[in-house]
């Protein structure tokens, strides 16, 4: 071959080549414009109600740390009290009786000195129950998050599923109406046209389920992601995210899943709950000051004004036994939050194993589904020339073209069940959050609540303003 037939040649090569990628960009809605998983997970992120109610609620655990921490601070009440009165004295043999309008005001400012350390040990339990609320929230983050993977996932599986269904009913339409013409000529037999029928009828059966499938695929989509599906895009493999083994995984787990992280800071708020019941057996000391001002308290005194300082100090000897059965009872609760741990990790532990299991079962389909559709193409292929020479029956041509969409639609569900694994495996090692994601979201970070009223005073409005 000539150089300048070579050159020719490749020439053409080229322009063929931007012929195509012209059509792909000008095409309606372009793959730029499509909406990728990314985007997805953080429109999940923001709009997900289950995600944003569990952020409401880890707010209102942080509420039990200024709960708590008041115990450290004084308390101070008012009280008035106005009433009529008639009253009737006698003294050195005078009797003197009248009608009053006695008036009292009575303010009260008490501090406590001591209280069995049940103010310190409370304020503990509390810390550790917001921190135990934050690994919740991750948790419900990371459940959210792969609710999304799965609905974006079985979109696109239900898209393909049903243009795959499509091209099944339009290849059987076309043998429908080859089998026709053949006994049209009678080349086959009535049967073989019956046979050809029943396929097309079963086909548009398959056409119907796969668009049911994919409008309640959607309706799910819309449900977890907040928006309803457009253009989908490819998903970016997450698989580099993937500790190399499946102890690996299981290691990670045990050590960062939300969920053993939770039941870890619940037991320690149950062990700090245990030392505020038994606080109840210590005794209170504190320190009372009260000033009281009378307007006509009595027939003798047209006023008075008084005010006092006392130390009281309260000695508990019994209390009818409630609060010997109260640190049982928290005795029991903390022993029950330390076999929730042991629970937590076997479920992690049993999780990281089937994720693992089913990414690489997922793979050696994905492989097994492309040999098997290359296969069944060049099958079909072939059996389609010898049923046109009469060495295939139609039933043969039927089988194969069944094989061939049972084979590409066994492909479609191993790479949606690899995607789906791979973002399991993410999140049973902590990681599926929008900051490792690398999501475009702006990310909730529930310490700015939390050192908002951790010191707060007084103030009914909340941070936001409510």
């Amino acid at each position: 071959m000539s150089l300048a037939t070579r050159i020719r040649r490749n020439g053409l090569g080229v322009l063929a080549g931007l012929g195509v990628l012209s059509v792909s960009l000008g095409a309606g809605a372009t793959s730029s414009q499509a909406q990728t998983l990314d985007a997805a997970l953080a429109a999940a992120y923001a709009n997900n109600p289950t995600l944003n109610s569990q952020r409401a609620g880890t707010r209102a655990v942080d509420e039990k740390v200024p709960q708590a921490l008041s115990g450290y601070r004084p308390t101070l009440f008012g009280s008035v009290s106005a009433g009529r009165e008639y009253q009737r004295m006698k003294a050195s043999g005078k009797v003197v009786d009248g009608s009053l309008w006695p008036r009292a005001f009575v303010l009260t400012a008490t501090q406590s000195l001591f209280d069995g350390f049940v103010t310190a040990n409370s304020t503990r339990n509390a810390e550790m129950q917001v921190r135990g609320a934050r690994e919740t929230l991750r948790n419900t983050e990371q459940t959210v998050l792969l609710d999304a993977v799965t609905a974006y996932m079985n979109v696109i599986q239900a898209i393909a599923l049903l243009d795959l269904q499509q091209q099944n009913r339009t290849a059987l339409e076309q043998e429908l109406r080859s089998t026709r013409d053949r006994f049209n000529v009678g080349e086959v037999t009535r049967t073989d046209v019956a046979q050809a029928e029943a396929r097309v009828a079963d086909a548009q059966f398959q056409v119907s389920q796969a668009v049911a499938n994919l409008t309640a695929a959607r309706a799910v989509y819309r449900q977890v992601i907040g928006v309803e599906p457009g253009r989908l895009a490819s998903p970016r493999s997450v698989e580099p995210m993937i500790p190399k083994s499946v102890d690996r995984v299981v290691s990670a787990g045990l050590s960062n899943h939300p969920a053993v992280k939770a039941s870890q800071f619940a037991v320690d708020a149950a062990q700090f709950q245990v030392k505020v019941a038994e606080g109840a057996l210590m005794p209170n000391l504190n320190v009372q000051g009260q000033a009281m001002a009378s307007y006509e308290p009595s027939l003798s005194a047209s006023q008075s004004h008084s005010a006092a300082v006392t130390l009281n100090l309260t000695v508990p000897f019994y209390q009818g036994g409630v609060e010997y059965a109260t640190i049982r009872q928290a005795k029991e609760l903390w022993t029950q939050t330390r076999i929730e741990v042991d629970v937590n990790r076997d479920t992690v532990r049993a999780a990281a194993v089937q994720a693992w299991g089913a990414l690489e079962a997922s793979k050696v389909q994905i492989e097994a589904a492309q040999s098997a559709v290359a296969a069944s193409t060049l099958a079909l292929e072939g059996v389609r020339e010898e049923w046109r020479v009469g060495q295939r029956t139609t039933t043969d041509v039927l089988n194969a073209q069944r094989e061939l969409t049972s084979s590409r639609a066994a492909l479609v569900t191993a790479q949606r069940d690899r995607v789906v694994a791979a973002y399991t495996l993410v999140a049973i090692i902590g990681r599926l959050d929008a900051i490792s994601l690398g999501l475009k979201v702006r990310v909730y970070n529930p310490a700015v609540h939390y050192q908002q009223v951790r010191d707060s005073w007084a103030g009914v409005r909340t941070p936001d303003g409510k």
